[in-house]
Order: C-alpha cells, then sequence, then structure tokens
C-alpha cells in the first residue's frame, strides 16, 4: 500500500511533487513550532488537520485524488479567517511572519484546491 502511495505521488507533475515535498507541507508542519503563540493550537490543529485527513483518504484511495483537496477547503478556508483575525493582534515578529508565508501558502494551495475540489465533485475521481 505504501508503494502504491509512493507511485501515485511519484505520477503527479515535478512541480506538484516540489510544492507539496518542500514548501506545503513543511510550512503547514512549522505550525507546531507556535503553539503557545495566541490562538497557535488551534492554528496548528487546523493546518496539520487537514494533511492528517489527507493522510486517511490516501490509505483508502491508496493514493492521490482530487478528494484530497476537500479537507483543505473545508479546514484552511476558516483558518485564513484565524490569520486574519490574529494579524489584526499585537504578535511577536516571528510569529507574525509565519502567519504571513502561512496565509500566502494557503491561499496559492486553495486556489488550486477549490478547482480540485469542482473537478472531483463533478466526477473525476481517478488516481494519480
Amino acid at each position: 500500500m505504501i508503494l502504491q502511495i509512493w507511485q501515485s505521488y511519484r505520477r503527479l507533475p515535478l512541480w506538484v511533487q516540489i510544492w507539496v515535498a518542500f514548501i506545503l507541507v513543511p510550512v503547514n508542519a512549522a505550525s507546531v513550532l507556535y503553539i503557545t503563540q495566541p490562538a497557535g493550537a488551534w492554528l496548528a490543529l487546523m493546518a496539520v488537520g487537514a494533511m492528517l485527513c489527507n493522510g486517511g483518504l490516501m490509505l483508502v484511495e491508496r493514493g492521490f485524488s482530487k478528494v484530497m483537496a476537500l479537507p483543505h477547503v473545508l479546514i484552511w478556508t476558516p483558518m485564513l479567517g484565524l490569520i486574519l483575525w490574529l494579524l489584526a493582534q499585537d504578535l511577536a515578529a516571528s510569529y507574525r511572519t509565519y502567519l504571513v508565508i502561512l496565509m500566502a501558502v494557503d491561499v496559492v494551495s486553495l486556489i488550486l484546491d477549490y478547482i480540485d475540489t469542482r473537478k472531483w465533485l463533478s466526477g473525476d475521481r481517478k488516481i494519480a
């Protein structure tokens, strides 16, 4: 099963593999470093939670499919509201910088995720 998931990942376009491995996952996983900051636990729960949901989906689907966009849409969309609310607060400079980076990365991801969610809801259920 793990080999099937790996092979599916490797069938994704190279730019998607790079985006996921070196930008999307690390930036969202870094949220646990700020867990003691204001709303940091909620932020980490949402940032990492969407990725954990995708772990389950990968196991069920035995690979990558457009359904993996759905947890991002459902969890990261309200997370952006939390980030905007936090940015209006008095925050440590490093946390503020991280929030801006997280917001930028997840906005890009969500643009792609909304497109993939629409495709999945329209019947595009193939595994990469």
